[in-house]
């Protein structure tokens, strides 16, 4: 039986993970706006739609929208669009298929990346696995991306949750782009910490995720699983910003080459959206294949770390 395990990692900073710093977006407060022409884009990106069009849905004047989504993304919306097809899935993996390998292969049997990314690695008995945070302070707070909102929770020990979740009052739709789940639902794994709501505390962390250099320092996480999805999420810290892995090639990784099944089961549980990159976890056809949070969320994720990578210079060719 695969037994439990809690892992304390250290976050890359967004230097160490592959990106140049990149022009900071005047406010968080763009972040609403962002989602919202993000959400149209995705769901009409064959029809091309036109930079007023996707400046309505924003609400801002075109040239201010084609200027504020060109500091996040680092490229237009017109070059965004083009990173949500198949078509760039499928020629992302074949490219970075081989450099992928390497870097998988050295992150979990050598001296390389994970060596510095992880602080301590404790076992955790089942009955602390039941516990739901027992003796722990969880400090949560709910903060606007541009992928929808999301809850951040965390602990004196690391980031326990990131999750999106639904706007107030909202019925959750895993369908819809900015929809997710309820926060009561997010935080039942720990139901038993004293949980506070401090936004003040996670804002650091959720300005680090989503803006392009917020200058704010790497964050410990907090994992609770079985072995095998820790095992698991630690390999998807080796795939770097802007590329994708296989389903098969995290499992061939982790040195089990035939449970590919597993590996897709695993990333399904992950608690920590963006941090532990299951979005870069795609079908070896090219097809994005399942994400936790909606496969448009995906789709919008890869396109903005395929459209950083390209303004930092890595692969920038038309």
């Amino acid at each position: 039986m695969d037994s439990v395990t809690a892992s304390v990692i250290t976050l890359p900073s967004s230097e160490s993970a592959g990106f140049e710093m990149l022009p900071e977006i005047d406010s968080m407060a763009a972040h609403p706006a962002i989602a919202r022409a993000i959400g149209y884009l995705v769901e009409h990106y064959a029809e091309q739609p036109s930079l007023t069009v996707l400046a309505e849905q924003a609400g801002l004047h075109p040239h201010h929208f084609q200027r504020v989504f060109k500091q996040w993304a680092g490229i237009s919306p017109k070059r965004f669009a083009q990173y949500l097809t198949v078509e760039h899935a499928k020629l992302l993996l074949q490219n970075d298929e081989s450099v992928l390998g390497a870097a998988l292969d050295v992150g979990l049997s050598g001296p390389g990346r994970l060596h510095d990314l992880f602080v301590a690695c404790e076992a955790m008995t089942p009955g602390e696995y039941k516990a739901r945070g027992r003796d722990l302070t969880v400090r949560y707070g709910i903060h606007d991306s541009p992928f929808g909102r999301m809850l951040v929770a965390t602990t004196d020990r690391g980031i326990c949750a990131l999750r999106f979740v639904a706007p107030p009052g909202a019925s959750p739709s895993r369908d819809n782009v900015l929809d997710d789940w309820a926060v009561e639902e997010v935080l039942t794994e720990w139901a038993d910490a004293q949980v506070v709501h401090d936004p003040v505390a996670t804002e650091p962390i959720a300005s680090s995720l989503v803006c392009p250099d917020s200058g704010q320092p790497r964050h410990p996480l907090l994992l609770r699983g079985t072995n095998f999805q820790i095992k698991t999420w630690k390999a998807l810290l080796q795939i770097p910003p802007g590329a994708v892995a296989s389903y098969g090639q995290i499992a061939q990784a982790i040195g089990m080459p035939t449970a590919a099944r597993a590996v897709g089961n695993a990333l399904a549980v992950n608690p920590l959206a963006l941090i532990i990159p299951c979005h870069r976890v795609i079908r070896e056809t090219g097809a994005l294949g399942g994400y936790r949070w909606g496969a448009p969320r995906k789709r919008a994720i890869l396109a903005w770390e395929a459209g950083r990578r390209e303004a930092a210079g890595v692969d920038a060719a038309e």
